[in-house]
């Protein structure tokens, strides 16, 4: 089930005020305590890597192959260029990822689960990423989205 506006509202609330916003979110993120708000961060921890949790890495089906079915490369070497300020292929006026702007990303639609989403959510058939791994990702998009 998605976490509603609300529940990320009180988790924001909750990192903010016990860890501040720019220093490691840890103690939220579940199976990768690593994981920082910024671009390499999630690439390895995230995109190229699964967890603890039985996750799988994004790029075991985002790839080059699997990218001509699924519309999208997460492999380490092409993977900002296909995500900031670009349009999702299979949702209709969607952006991936819109710096500053986490609530209106698809990439964060996907991995929530909306109930606007072209086809489903993502991991496909889980184990979904943690809600604090979800925060960790919506901060880096909220502060820009840098290529860091």
């Amino acid at each position: 089930m998605p976490i509603s506006r609300l529940g990320y509202a009180v988790l924001i609330a909750l990192a903010l005020g016990t860890v501040g916003c720019d220093e490691s979110l840890s103690e939220l993120t579940g199976p990768t305590p690593d994981l920082e708000p910024t671009f390499s961060s999630i690439q390895q921890q995230i995109f190229s890597a699964g967890d603890s949790s039985g996750r799988p890495a994004c790029t075991n089906c985002h790839n080059a192959i699997g990218s001509r079915f699924n519309g999208l490369d997460l492999t380490a070497a092409v993977s900002y260029n296909n995500l900031v300020n670009v349009p999702s292929r299979f949702k209709a006026g969607a952006v991936r990822v819109i710096p500053g702007d986490p609530e209106n990303s698809y990439l964060v639609h996907k991995l929530e689960g909306r109930s606007t989403i072209a086809g489903v959510r993502m991991p496909l058939n889980g184990p979904y990423l943690q809600p604090g791994q979800i925060l960790v990702i919506r901060r880096w998009i909220e502060i820009g989205a840098p290529n860091n």
